[in-house]
């Protein structure tokens, strides 16, 4: 994705497949679940395939939470020099039981960062996907 050259726009709304390109290009982003009442967000490395997001977790209160309560928000982005973007994906998360979907998904090249078992594999449906070009203010 090319840099916004426009000032004068300096917030430019991107499209659907502009977003699954930008969205591939991440590593970490950021999931959104609603825990107890309360919103708690969880970095989580990623991997993107056939317009779904991947990731890996381990037991625990999100990996809990989303099989009550699946609808989730996730977001990535990246701050260069003099511009920026952000994609935010809201959806559904569906926790996947079966070797054949692991195997497809390490494939891909989702392995955990943290040395901590995470054998558990989340994908991530949208139902809505919006991001933005950001020209920012040169310092």
């Amino acid at each position: 994705m090319r840099d916004n050259p426009n000032t004068d726009d300096p917030v430019v709304p991107l499209d659907e497949d502009q977003c699954w390109d930008l969205l591939a290009t991440g590593k970490v982003g950021r999931l959104v679940t609603v825990v107890g009442g309360r919103p708690e967000i969880y970095p989580v490395n990623y991997v993107t395939d056939d317009r779904t997001v991947y990731f890996r977790s381990g037991e625990g209160s999100k990996l809990s939470e989303l099989a009550v309560h699946p609808q989730v928000a996730f977001e990535v982005d990246e701050i260069r020099e003099d511009s920026a973007w952000s994609v935010v994906l809201h959806g559904h998360a569906r926790i996947l039981r079966s070797f054949d979907d692991a195997a497809r998904i390490d494939a891909l090249g989702l392995s955990p960062w943290v040395p901590t078992p995470k054998y558990d594999y989340v994908a991530l449906t949208a139902t809505d996907l919006t991001g933005m070009q950001l020209t920012l203010v040169k310092r």
